[in-house]
């Protein structure tokens, strides 16, 4: 109870942002510093991303089975592995499907803000200067993402938690009273489903918020960083040292191409 209590709690914060602002300060004194953590948090999501991608493959090569057999075989159940099996019905391969889409956009979320990939409402951003620009990403990184992250964080943190244990711990509970529920601790996992056959599994998407929210909360760091980093290092640090699928130059000469065609 003390680590559901602590998992959300003033001094977990206290210790996350403290430890930003020596980290900060300290590479601020040794830029090196500061890129190699940028290039390193940049490559973690970039492989997180990527390996949950193919959550992408899976969902559609399900959907295919669960249509081949439900339309030509007539079959209710669907069994897979060797030796021992497991057996679940149709519908609830169906409804796991929301799972793999789950995962896609929990666990992509920070690969796709590395690759450039959210869609962008700009009013005013590409029409003002560089240092400009900068200066709105360190802003909107810090006074946007990272209180947008903390925000879901305490909110998911005991919304998990409650649907895992009883007695039911509450975000109002003083770090006393859950360490006098935690007599009666005992496991209790949410496995109900929306239909009798249905998918049970469903605080898997809880577990996939917090994934979720902590990928955002360390690429808004991350963020905040290299837009630091590049305003002091001037318009030829834009970009360095990023891992992209498709390079700008790239993305120019692909837009060229298809206005000719």
């Amino acid at each position: 109870m003390r680590f559901i209590y602590y998992g959300a709690s003033i001094e977990f914060a206290f210790f996350v942002v403290s430890s930003i602002l020596i980290f900060t300060i300290l590479g601020l004194i040794k830029p090196k510093i500061m890129w190699r953590s940028v290039v390193l948090l940049e490559t973690l999501a970039n492989r997180i991303g990527r390996s949950a991608a193919w959550a992408g493959l899976a969902m559609v090569l399900i959907q295919i089975v669960i249509i081949f057999l439900q339309r030509i075989f007539a079959v209710s159940q669907i069994s897979i592995g060797f030796g021992m099996t497991l057996a679940f019905d149709v519908s609830w391969w169906s409804e796991s499907l929301k799972l793999y889409n789950a995962i896609i956009i929990s666990m992509c979320v920070s690969y796709t803000f590395v690759q450039g990939g959210h869609v962008r409402v700009d009013l005013f951003y590409s029409a003002v200067g560089y240092r400009t620009r900068k200066i709105i990403d360190m802003v909107g990184s810090l006074f946007f993402m990272i209180p947008s992250a903390i925000l879901i964080w305490m909110y998911s943190w005991f919304f998990f938690w409650r649907h895992m244990i009883v007695p039911k711990p509450s975000a109002s509970d003083t770090v006393d009273r859950l360490v006098m529920k935690a007599r009666a601790l005992r496991w209790n996992v949410e496995t109900i489903g929306f239909s009798p056959n249905g998918f049970n599994a469903y605080f898997l998407f809880k577990v996939l918020i917090l994934a979720f929210t902590a990928l955002i909360f360390i690429h808004a760091v991350c963020f905040f960083y290299r837009s630091l980093l590049e305003l002091k290092g001037g318009d030829a640090s834009e970009g360095l040292r990023q891992d992209l699928d498709l390079r700008p130059q790239d993305q120019n000469s692909k837009s060229h191409e298809q206005g000719i065609t």
